[in-house]
């Protein structure tokens, strides 16, 4: 058996082994029988209920969560004033308005992974990364990433770079005349370092930008949150992803031009089922708790969909054959190296982050050119991220490299 086989059973056991885990059933959980017992059974009633509102819910018939205080973007949540100042048809730039007398003179852009919505990093008031940085007389940029449908079926990764990153970076130097501190979160962490690959090789700019820029130099800085350039130890997400599974997701996408938010969410809470999947059910119907959403969560439930040509790219270039940090990725038929890379480089992994292992994360020492400041963070994906100056319990490691 391949190595690979050997992986995907031993994962697929860990699954069926977290379905039957004694928590997940009634007469095996303690917690939930001495609930029933406490309650005269009104734990078990309010299960029931809350069965059927998920249920309902998985099949559109009704909000189950109608009687939950609503959250949602310009209510709670992405409420940092600013304005779009630029669009295409694959994203709208916004530019956030000042909160500082003075501000510093270089624009910092930020690309957030077009996998999710752009207020993931403009959450709550007090849970926002935008609101920090312009509360430190930063001038913040950010890109919103058009939600594609079966019409934009064969945008490529090319489009991405050249249309998301690119192009928004040619706006704000023209708008500045200053260098710009480039920062990628997730997928869009590693659209910036393909930009930033192309904005730092002097030889092939000029296919790329229609200007020169300030020194022919575009970028002061580069920071990478949670993005992957080096796809050799993907973590559980290799265990999903082989050759006779992105051909099985290429037929699925070949019928409907996208894959689905629906669809990706199944994928990530298949991968840690324990925590997104039995725990929440075994809460909710064994126990019958209630769980108020915070502004992550109701985040989370904003999906957003994949272009076919695109994700099968990613997935088939990046993660399969790991063209980005081998020199063999090509934008638009020009190849592109990491290794052009010299401004400083901050990046930041996750001890718990299943999507962008922190150990792949690591890999971009040997990537560039530039020096690389790393920081280790405890957290998953999104809340070791996002966490804000000062969160009770959050630590973190750091190291610098001279390359």
């Amino acid at each position: 058996m391949r190595p690979h086989s050997v992986e995907q059973m031993r994962f697929y056991a860990s699954k069926w082994l977290d379905l039957v885990s004694p928590s997940n059933w009634l007469a095996s959980n303690p917690q939930a029988i001495e609930a029933a017992i406490k309650s005269n059974g009104m734990s078990l009633a309010n299960g029931i209920t809350r069965a059927i509102e998920d249920w309902n819910k998985e099949h559109h018939i009704h909000n189950a969560d109608h009687a939950l205080p609503e959250l949602k973007p310009g209510k709670g949540l992405a409420m940092t004033p600013g304005e779009v100042v630029f669009r295409n048809h694959l994203c709208e730039l916004i530019q956030y308005s000042p909160s500082t007398a003075k501000v510093h003179a270089e624009p910092v852009l930020i690309i957030p992974s077009c996998i999710m919505k752009y207020y993931i990093l403009d959450l709550s008031a007090s849970n926002s990364m935008v609101k920090w940085l312009v509360s430190q007389g930063h001038t913040v940029y950010m890109v919103s990433w058009r939600n594609p449908d079966q019409s934009d079926a064969l945008l490529r990764m090319d489009d991405y770079v050249r249309e998301g990153v690119l192009a928004n970076v040619e706006f704000i130097s023209n708008a500045h005349r200053e260098k710009i501190h480039l920062m990628g979160y997730c997928l869009g962490g590693t659209f910036a370092a393909m930009a930033a690959s192309i904005l730092e090789d002097q030889k092939n700019i000029r296919f790329f930008m229609t200007k020169k820029s300030i020194n022919n130099r575009y970028l002061c800085s580069l920071t990478l949150l949670a993005a992957e350039t080096d796809f050799t130890e993907p973590g559980e997400m290799g265990v999903l992803i082989d050759d006779a599974q992105v051909r099985m997701l290429e037929d699925m996408m070949a019928a409907q031009g996208f894959l689905s938010g629906k669809q990706m969410a199944g994928s990530f809470q298949f991968l840690h089922s324990r925590e997104l999947v039995w725990s929440n059910r075994a809460k909710r119907w064994l126990l019958g708790e209630q769980e108020i959403p915070n502004d992550l969560m109701v985040w989370n439930t904003d999906v957003t969909r994949l272009p076919a040509v695109m994700h099968s790219q990613y997935l088939r270039q990046c993660f399969l054959n790991n063209d980005l940090a081998t020199g063999n990725f090509k934008i638009d038929g020009h190849p592109i190296s990491l290794g052009n890379i010299q401004v400083p480089i901050f990046v930041v992994g996750t001890t718990k982050d299943h999507v962008s292992p922190w150990r792949s994360v690591y890999k971009i020492h040997s990537l560039v050119s530039g020096p690389v400041t790393f920081i280790l963070t405890n957290g998953g994906h999104n809340a070791g991220i996002i966490s804000e100056p000062g969160h009770h319990a959050r630590h973190f490691q750091s190291l610098t490299t001279m390359n």
